[in-house]
């Protein structure tokens, strides 16, 4: 990978991240604004329901953080785009789709044989 490469996904890594944490810090703001007090039971419960979806939804982009995280130091120290099993090269349009693969194609198609034939079992 050429260091044009690297830097167009060090950039489209880093805004990914950043729009994570924009939502995240909304979230957070929208949470304290929120008045906790509903007179009708149903909708403290729709209200109860909505924080806890959008609070599993925050978690999930956590997780993401972490992965474009890691992602962001492959680049640095030089295996980004490098299947973490073969050592093989990662299709750049596989990495186009899913910036923070670490399988190529083929691993993945591997693990996800490996793992409905063990979820049969």
């Amino acid at each position: 990978m050429n260091e044009r490469m690297r830097s167009y996904f060090r950039h489209r890594l880093t805004e990914w991240r950043n729009g994570l944490l924009r939502e995240s810090d909304q979230t957070l703001e929208n949470l304290q604004l929120e008045s906790p007090q509903e007179a009708d039971i149903a909708d403290r419960a729709s209200l109860e329901a909505d924080r806890t979806l959008e609070l599993r939804t925050r978690d999930r982009g956590r997780k993401l953080i972490s992965k474009i995280n890691e992602a962001l130091n492959r680049l640095d120290d030089g295996s980004y785009g490098f299947c973490v099993e073969s050592g093989d090269p990662i299709s750049l349009l596989r990495l186009m789709a899913r910036p923070i693969a670490t399988l190529s194609i083929e691993a993945q198609e591997r693990h996800e044989r490996l793992e409905k034939t063990h979820k049969n079992n």
